[in-house]
């Protein structure tokens, strides 16, 4: 479907990009395809070894990370290939049906990660102040019922992100400041009032956001006083690091997320496209390194893997 305005057909968008100077454009092709490189390497290299270890497949939190990396992997893809391509082929058209395929992936995707962090943050919680009821709390069919509730809340909720997107006419211009199509840069391009479309986006960025992220605060509080109750020196040493970590790719998740998405599509500016690169490239790099290549069982069983592969 298009929307007319003014007899103008919007039958694709022009996407800006993160920067004009052709010179400038082919560095940053260089980093992010070297980004997206490691990205898909780290998170389909996981999802692999947990695939191929018994073990790490039976095992409520390596199925998590399972999926965190298949999400990590699918929601870099809808961004990066098409960001790519326009560095070097300096075409930043994206057609009106493209666009909005690739704003409704990348919510669905990003929804999905949100609750599957929350999740990971409960199993780590349940596993550390509750590691003797750690398997009947989390048995297989609990595990299975928390990630398809939240593929089907990520279905439910882009739809309404997406419709409420494009369920106004566009104005004449069809130049998107941005590098991909976002909710923010499109509803400043509407012609009809948006202020009911953007508080009901608002409405569901602060219910799914204030909810997952409380779920993992208080996850990590409850952690945090379980390790200050350890005796060990070392092994205290070593939960704060994890958790530090953690909580520091997360808050880079959340915290940028929040100030693209909180606040009004007419404040939007510049700063916009450097929070969007964090939380929609920058951690879908960071998340295998920090959940997974740094734990010993992945490390275990990664050594495991690569003998069976050279024997």
């Amino acid at each position: 479907k298009m929307f007319i305005s003014s007899n103008h057909t919007i039958n694709k968008f022009v996407l800006l990009g993160l920067a004009e100077s052709p010179d400038v454009q082919l560095l940053l092709f260089g980093v992010f395809l070297l980004i997206y490189v490691f990205t898909l390497l780290g998170n389909i290299g996981m999802m692999t070894l947990v695939r191929t270890n018994p073990h790490l497949h039976n095992t409520p939190m390596y199925f998590f990370l399972h999926h965190l990396s298949f999400t990590d992997a699918c929601y870099s893809t809808v961004i990066m290939p098409n960001m790519l391509v326009s560095f070097i082929s300096r075409n930043k058209d994206i057609s009106f049906t493209g666009c909005v395929a690739q704003l409704y992936s990348f919510v669905f995707f990003g929804i999905v990660e949100c609750y599957l962090l929350a999740i990971m943050a409960y199993d780590r919680y349940v596993a550390v102040c509750s590691p003797l009821r750690y398997v009947v709390l989390l048995p297989r069919t609990v595990c299975v019922w928390l990630v398809s509730t939240s593929y089907l809340l990520g279905f439910l909720y882009a739809a309404i992100y997406t419709g409420c997107t494009f369920g106004g006419p566009f104005c004449n211009s069809n130049v998107i400041n941005h590098f991909f199509c976002d909710i923010g840069p499109l509803l400043k391009l509407s012609c009809s009032d948006r202020f009911l479309r953007e508080k009901v986006i608002f409405a569901f960025v602060s219910l799914n956001g204030i909810s997952t992220s409380g779920i993992i605060l208080i996850s990590y509080l409850y952690i945090l006083s379980a390790v200050l109750r350890m005796r060990s020196v070392q092994s205290r040493s070593k939960a704060f690091n994890t958790c530090a970590s953690h909580l520091m790719v997360i808050s880079l998740f959340y915290g940028t997320g929040f100030f693209m998405y909180l606040q009004p599509s007419t404040t939007h500016n510049g700063l916009d496209k450097v929070a969007a690169v964090f939380y929609t490239l920058v951690t879908p790099l960071l998340n295998p390194i920090i959940y997974s290549l740094r734990n010993r069982e992945v490390k275990e069983g990664f050594m495991r893997h690569m003998k069976s592969l050279c024997l």
